[in-house]
Order: structure tokens, then sequence, then C-alpha cells
């Protein structure tokens, strides 16, 4: 029997959707465990990783970091699956691409995401806590205005940051528009590979896209001003192209047992 492997994440977490595409894409079988944030450390630190998830946990080690965790399944997968290509030279470019995301487009979209959803509580409860153990789901409702402030504190908000990060976000489209204007339907090469998984991934706090480990407030139920960020993002080439890679590439989440995910998204509290 192969053992399942184990996933350490917080749930809507554009860093761990890349991982489980990459699972899921590659038919491997693993184990989600989910987690608040702030919880999500004492878990991944207890997984064998460091402070942050995804932490996907194997027989032989734990790998505490997404691109990692890529290069894993890809050493696994069978031809057809692989994201990397086997030249040297054309690997260095996709990993180069990568890391550019995970390094610009990753946090810059995560925390404008975060500026805007901290102000809408219900909202945010009711999509954040999807999978969490209950105890935490009633700690992160009762303990509120501490976890905004230390999530605050985590993140470097501050007032006007949301602007610097809107600027570096459509920074990131407008370079990945530019490589897609001359027609190439990949980032690289002429098959779906690692560049374009971790782009749309990493782009889901942008475009919101319906396919996602777990379900995410689509625009009719955002406030006007989040609806029109994200509305402007999934109209943008590169926003479409994230939408197009998404609904050609990224598999229908399914538990790793084979079951359906659950039901709808509990009302909120």
């Amino acid at each position: 029997m192969v053992p399942v492997l184990r996933l350490i994440t917080i749930p809507i977490s554009h860093y761990c959707e890349k991982a489980r595409w990459a699972l899921e894409r590659a038919g491997m079988r693993y184990r989600e465990e989910p987690h608040v944030q702030g919880v999500h450390r004492v878990a991944a630190r207890r997984a064998g990783g460091g402070s942050t998830v995804p932490v996907l946990v194997t027989p032989d080690s734990a790998i505490g970091d997404s691109a990692e965790i890529l290069a894993w399944v890809d050493e696994r997968a069978t031809p057809e699956q692989r994201l990397y290509p086997a030249d040297p030279a054309a690997r260095r470019e996709v990993e180069s691409l990568c890391q550019r995301f995970d390094e610009r487009l990753g946090p810059s979209g995560r925390r404008l995401m975060y500026v805007h959803m901290l102000a809408q509580r219900r909202l945010t409860l009711r999509f954040n806590n999807q999978g969490v153990p209950p105890w935490e789901d009633r700690l992160l409702r009762r303990g509120w205005p501490l976890i905004v402030r230390l999530l605050s504190r985590a993140l470097e908000i501050r007032p006007g940051v949301e602007v610097e990060d809107e600027a570096m976000a459509w920074g990131e489209l407008d370079f990945v528009a530019g490589l897609l204007s001359d027609g190439r339907p990949y980032l690289c090469g002429e098959r779906f590979g690692a560049a374009d998984l971790t782009f749309a991934a990493l782009s889901a706090p942008l475009v919101v896209p319906s396919v996602y480990g777990v379900a995410l407030p689509q625009p009719e139920l955002l406030d006007a001003p989040t609806a029109a960020l994200v509305q402007r993002a999934r109209e943008h080439p590169a926003g479409r192209f994230a939408l197009q890679m998404v609904a050609e590439h990224r598999p229908l989440p399914v538990a790793p047992d084979g079951v359906a995910p659950d039901g709808p998204v509990a009302a909120s509290s």
C-alpha cells in the first residue's frame, strides 16, 4: 500500500492551493489537515516543517515550501504529468519565473486581499474556516479582534499598504501579459507547466476562481470595492489566462479518499 501523504494547510491559502493542485493533478492520494491562521504555525512545526504552510509530510521527510513540494511531486509524476522540462536551461527559466511569482505576486496579492476581507468579518469567517477543527473555528470567531491585530502585525498591514500591493500585483499581471503577447499558449514552452500552475494559483486572491481547493467568495458576495477589484483582475489579459489555466488544468477538487467535497459552506455566526 502506498502511504497517504499529509498536507498541512490554511484552507484558503493560495500557496497551499499550489501544493493541492500539483498533488491532485498527479493523482497522488493525500489527507489535508486544515488549520486557521496562528494555529497553523504550531501544526506546521509539529509536522516537521517551519512556521509556514503548506507542509507536505511524506514517508521520508516533511517539506515546508510550496516550490519544493512542486519539485517533489514532479519527480514522481508520470511523463505526461511532469511540470518541469528535462532540459536544464529550460528548467532554470521555469524555476526563475516561479520564484518571481512566489516572491512578488504571492505576498502582494495575499496582503491586498486580507486588507479587503478583514473588514468583512462575517464573510471572512464563513469562507476562511472551512474544514478546520471546530475548536479552531470557535477560537477565531471569539478572538476576532485579537486575530486581526496579530494578522495585521504578521503581514505588516499599515495605512496605504494596499496601494503599494495593488501596484505590485498589477505589475506582475502586466509582466505576464507581456510574455503572452507573442501568442504563446503557456508561459514556458508548448505545454502546461510549473510556471503556469504557480502563476494561476497565486493569482487566486485577485481573480477568485470558482474551482479551488475550498469555496471562495464570488464577486456577488463581496462588498463593492472588493468585487470591483476582482472584476478588474478577471478582465486583465493575465487574469483571463489564470482563469483559463484553472479551467483547463485544475482537476475538480475531491477528497483524497475519492469522496466529493463537503456540501455548502456553513453559515456564519
